[in-house]
């Protein structure tokens, strides 16, 4: 066998296989770059947040079966590309509620979001003002609802409710968004009582949290954290009371177990925009939340944060979409981790779906910044899904595009 010839590589050919980048100064910026999909994000995460903070987003309940069942509901699907479709363009906006949209998911509303990082819920709605999406303030958010409206006055804002004990407080909730010009109020439906979320009892997760020698020695590992905590107003609940014990202790203190559909019927009766039914897990009650006169509904398990072993809500998506999709739009979240599970939910009947961990990641991994990273690696996503399965605009998807592969499936 002859020898292969060799030669000295000559400078030209060299030249274009060496491309040198600009250093990137800000550390931030050059680990948020260098995410490229929400599991990334996540990691990030977990590596700059205490232990506790990030539990309490990365957690679910009991045995947090619900949360992992979601997730894989989303791997187990199977998507039918069309080919020799004209793609160069696609469309990504939609119509939700009433209003424009540029990319068919809103930022869910998040409660203690402020413990993720200092920026909070002002990060998440300026980042969903920049990227023409709407943006939930919790109940138990740590911003104002009139800081948030301040914040970002051109984001979409809606406004999520916990029905509580006290009414009339309940209802001052309600007008202060209203004047302050959020369109949509999304009432939850799935909290008669606080999940178990074994995590945060094991953490002893507070609001605010607690110095104890866990936290002390968890300190040492973010330091930058801890600085921004003392450093910035103490965390509270900025539309309700402060509050200073475990956070399932405020939930148990602040839910009411009592709520009915007549109740929903009467909170529908003192809001004057959009109305949003959120945590629906059956088609009968999807359908009994229509008939009262809800503009939209939102298929929720909590995130796996309060029943375990909750039914799937991707799951149900295609029966509910048969039943009430032509009354109602709908809406979803839990599970969503990429920008193909938010194409897979549309093309299945949703109108648009809510991000919730995938945006604390985001945050906790680089706070506004890191908002507006997890915004982008979605928007890629979904428009690299959307042309691989030839569909140039929303409008386009439909049933055919997606099958949802079982791996439990009920006993007969």
């Amino acid at each position: 066998m002859s020898a292969i010839p060799r030669r000295f590589p000559r400078i030209g050919e060299l030249a274009p296989l060496i491309r040198l980048r600009s250093p990137r100064l800000n550390r931030t910026a050059r680990r948020l770059e260098r995410a490229l999909t929400v599991e990334d994000l996540r990691d990030l995460a977990k590596r700059r947040t205490p232990r506790a903070a990030f539990d309490y987003t990365d957690g679910a309940a009991e045995d947090e079966i619900s949360l992992g069942r979601a997730r894989q509901a989303f791997r187990d699907i199977e998507f039918h590309p069309a080919i020799l479709r004209d793609v160069t363009d696609v469309d990504t906006t939609a119509s939700v509620l009433g209003a424009p949209v540029a990319l068919p998911f809103a930022i869910a509303p998040t409660g203690f979001t402020r413990l993720m990082h200092t920026a909070g819920e002002l990060a998440g709605a300026r980042a969903a003002a920049a990227a023409g999406i709407p943006f939930s303030l919790s109940t138990l958010g740590t911003a104002s609802i009139e800081d948030v409206a301040q914040a970002a006055p051109a984001a979409r804002r809606w406004f999520q409710l916990y029905m509580w004990h006290d009414r009339d407080r309940s209802m001052a909730l309600l007008r202060r968004a209203a004047d302050a010009g959020y369109d949509t109020l999304m009432v939850t439906v799935d909290c008669p009582v606080a999940g178990a979320r074994r995590r945060d009892t094991r953490n002893g997760m507070s609001i605010p949290p607690a110095l104890t020698p866990r936290t002390v020695a968890d300190a040492a590992l973010h330091p930058a954290w801890w600085f921004d905590l003392f450093t910035t107003e103490p965390l509270s609940f900025a539309s309700l009371d402060r509050w200073s014990g475990t956070v399932a202790q405020y939930m148990d203190s602040m839910f009411d177990p009592s709520v009915t559909f007549d109740d929903l019927a009467w909170i529908k009766s003192r809001w004057p925009g959009r109305f949003v039914v959120k945590g629906i897990q059956t088609v009968a009650d999807a359908r009994a939340v229509v008939d009262l006169g809800a503009d939209g509904i939102v298929l929720s398990n909590h995130g796996g944060r309060q029943l375990d072993r909750a039914p799937v809500p991707f799951q149900l998506l295609p029966e509910v979409a048969r039943d009430v999709g032509r009354d109602t739009e709908i809406l979803l979240d839990t599970g969503i981790m990429s920008g193909a599970d938010i194409v897979a939910a549309v093309a299945l009947g949703a109108r648009c779906t809510l991000i919730g961990r995938a945006y604390l990641y985001g945050l906790m991994a680089g706070g506004q910044a890191g908002v507006h990273r997890v915004i982008d690696i979605l928007a890629e996503q979904i428009r690299r899904t959307m042309r691989l399965l030839g569909v140039r605009d929303l409008a386009e998807l439909s049933p055919q595009h997606v099958t949802q592969l079982q791996r439990l499936v009920p006993r007969r």
